[in-house]
């Protein structure tokens, strides 16, 4: 991969494949990729985009460079139901009609924005305060709650997808369900071209965040290993991510992918044992961050949060192992070695 996958343009990556970078407004994931299917009928895309005043005129000039335009688009089958992949496939569907497909699981998560009707992570500020992080999570609900928000953004999909073959004209591609990342994630196996869709289940140079959606916290970490693991279980492809290049091997990054989450399991479960009796957040300040090894105080407010919540992913896997005990003493979990 090379820095420049974010950069405007239409790229062939299969036969009637292409892959389109839509420029984020935020973020250090720069770009999301969505991917153009050439049809018989047209074209369908997996993932939609943010949608942003810029996402339509991008996309179309993206679709140009092949002769194509948006009001090709028929269907649209979105990985998960983040903002980045989710919103414009409502907006191309206001537009031009395109129906959209959404993980079945990703259902309650769609209710609960739609009640919510803002931008606060709720979830994670549970988790936060679960982790003695109160601080952050006032900081994270002053930060969010006024960052415009748009209800008509997250009306429900046209279809709710199951587990099995998808009916795209042309291609014979597979959905598989991956819950970790969020509970509905879906993976879309390409059975004929050799490639998979994966969405932000396996990204080549970057670990996921975990659980980072509305609703009940259920390990998800320990989903999202054995999601990994099911990966394995398949033929190899390569892999076409949500953010980053193509090309990579699906089994070879997750191999990576749960030799890493092993070594920081390993690294929070030391941490436990050298620090004694210990809530998530004591934990994830003692720990190192991005491929950088970055200091949790060197973190932004929002990469502190998602600090703070994939520690105590960690730590909950660590306690179903047996690993580490935890008792709750008024709301904070305090974790200590067995």
């Amino acid at each position: 991969m090379t820095d420049s996958w974010d950069r405007p343009g239409c790229y062939r990556v299969a036969d009637g494949v292409f892959r389109i970078p839509l420029q984020m407004p935020q973020d250090g994931l720069r770009a999301i990729n969505v991917y153009a299917l050439e049809t018989t009928d047209g074209l369908a895309l997996v993932d939609g985009g943010w949608h942003r005043n810029s996402t339509h005129a991008e996309l179309s000039d993206a679709l140009a460079l092949i002769g194509r335009n948006p009001a090709e688009i028929h269907d649209i089958y979105v990985t998960h139901v983040h903002r980045d992949h989710y919103t414009f496939a409502v907006e191309l569907r206001r537009r031009h009609g395109s129906r959209i497909h959404l993980g079945a699981a990703e259902s309650p998560g769609i209710a609960a924005i739609a009640k919510l009707g803002n931008n606060v992570p709720e979830s994670s500020i549970l988790q936060l305060h679960r982790s003695g992080a109160a601080t952050i999570a006032e900081q994270v609900y002053r930060d969010s709650i006024d960052e415009p928000f748009e209800p008509s953004d997250w009306e429900a999909p046209d279809h709710w997808l199951s587990p099995g073959a998808l009916d795209i004209p042309g291609h014979r591609l597979s959905a598989v369900h991956t819950p970790g990342h969020t509970k509905g994630h879906m993976v879309f196996h390409d059975l004929e071209r050799d490639v998979s869709f994966t969405g932000d289940h396996v990204l080549p140079t970057i670990t996921p965040s975990i659980g980072f959606e509305l609703g009940d916290w259920e390990l998800p970490l320990g989903a999202y290993l054995r999601s990994l693991e099911m990966m394995l279980d398949d033929r190899d492809r390569i892999m076409m991510p949500a953010h980053g290049g193509t090309g990579a091997g699906l089994h070879a990054r997750c191999r990576e992918l749960l030799a890493h989450h092993d070594h920081r399991l390993g690294q929070t479960a030391s941490a436990v044992a050298e620090l004694g009796e210990v809530s998530g957040l004591q934990v994830a300040q003692v720990l190192t961050w991005t491929r950088r090894e970055r200091g949790f105080d060197s973190l932004d407010t929002f990469n502190q949060m998602v600090a703070t919540c994939e520690t105590l992913a960690h730590l909950d896997v660590l306690v179903e192992r047996g690993q580490l005990s935890v008792k709750n003493r008024n709301g904070v979990d305090h974790f200590s070695s067995n």
